[in-house]
């Protein structure tokens, strides 16, 4: 009697099997585990978070990975923040950083100009109304794996939490989160500039 239920302490059994890993900081989790996600994403690369100015400078060549993923036919997509918004004013304000957000979203933006004409790859800024949703929780998809980054009070993005979903069931965290991305993403402005 006491085995079983020392092993039903040990082992996942309800929702937190979706669950692969949680980093007390995104800046915690390796490089390589980014890397291997997104090599291996087949039909959905989407990276939500407000910035994403960081897999640029953390993942080598990744414009040539982006042009490599939509010449194979998956649907690559980034979600950013309006650098011009008042949200990101308001976050420039907390954050009180000298790389301000404004900036980390323009290092992306540059990045996404060097792939300007290449179809199938597909860039939205959330919409005002969403802002501040999207600047308090970054949501990056990999086909059936996540990684999440709630952001925390006045902390910047690498020193947030991140957890490593991977989809088990439906209606479990990995949908939840999915799901909230989906949502800024469908209410999103095409970027322009």
């Amino acid at each position: 009697m006491i085995w079983p239920s020392a092993m039903k302490d040990r082992i996942k059994t309800g929702h937190d099997r979706e669950l692969v890993r949680s980093y007390p900081y995104r800046s915690a989790c390796p490089s390589t585990v980014w890397g291997e996600l997104i090599d291996r994403t087949t039909a959905d690369l989407y990276l939500a978070g407000y910035t994403n100015y960081f897999v640029w400078l953390e993942q080598p060549a990744f414009a040539e990975t982006i042009r490599r993923k939509v010449a194979s036919g998956c649907r690559v997509r980034l979600l950013l923040g309006d650098p011009e918004g008042e949200v990101t004013r308001q976050r420039e304000a907390i954050e009180d950083t000298a790389l301000s957000v404004s900036t980390r979203i323009r290092i992306t933006l540059e990045s996404l100009r060097a792939l300007k004409n290449l179809a199938g790859l597909e860039a939205r800024f959330s919409s005002p109304e969403d802002a501040v949703n999207h600047v308090s929780l970054s949501v990056f998809r990999f086909d059936e794996q996540l990684l999440v980054t709630p952001h925390l009070a006045r902390l910047v993005g690498h020193d947030s939490p991140l957890l490593h979903l991977r989809r088990y069931e439906s209606g479990g965290m990995f949908d939840r989160f999915a799901e909230h991305a989906e949502e800024l993403w469908t209410r999103g402005q095409p970027v322009t500039r």
